[in-house]
């Protein structure tokens, strides 16, 4: 398909909206930052994803690439966005125990107890994967230990599930 531009001559194809989206999913993972913001800028959605539902912030924020999510979220990129999995990018950053990311999600509006369909939340990924830093930091922010998924399971039932020794001790305590 091609279509014309309303100011001027150029004919613009689909394998060229193709290319742009995949240059701007390289820039996030490869955290190219002005090159990606440049993008968006020129009205190439914040929110764009791919074929996994994957959102550049998603993907920027799993791969520790802080000023791109940065960027991202003055623009406006939606930080409680799931993907296709119905992971939020606060989900995918617990598992990956980055807290500084976790932290700069939280603090642009991701919620602490936010979850896809399935009920699973940050913390839950955090006790999971033994990511005792970022299972702190969520509960100084308020998440809830007692908060189950859909298969009414909670955060202490996934570390122990999982051999997560210091996440189980934390959250055992609690209790």
């Amino acid at each position: 398909m091609k279509t014309q531009t309303p100011d001027s001559q150029t004919t613009v194809t689909d394998n060229d909206v193709m290319a742009l989206a995949r240059s701007a999913f390289h820039y996030a993972r490869a955290g190219e930052t002005a090159n990606l913001a440049w993008l968006i800028d020129s009205g190439l959605p914040v929110n764009l994803s791919n074929e996994k539902g994957d959102t550049l912030l998603m993907l920027a924020s799993y791969l520790g690439q802080e000023a791109v999510a940065r960027a991202l979220l003055e623009r406006g990129a939606d930080p409680e966005r799931t993907n296709d999995r119905g992971q939020t990018p606060l989900a995918g950053v617990a598992f990956k125990g980055n807290a500084a990311m976790a932290r700069l999600l939280l603090d642009r509006g991701a919620r602490v107890d936010g979850s896809g369909p399935d009920g699973k939340t940050a913390l839950m990924f955090a006790a999971m994967f033994d990511q005792l830093e970022v299972l702190e930091l969520l509960l100084s922010r308020g998440a809830s230990p007692e908060h189950k998924d859909a298969e009414g399971r909670t955060a202490l039932d996934y570390a122990r599930a999982m051999g997560a020794r210091r996440t189980t001790e934390r959250l055992a305590g609690r209790q």
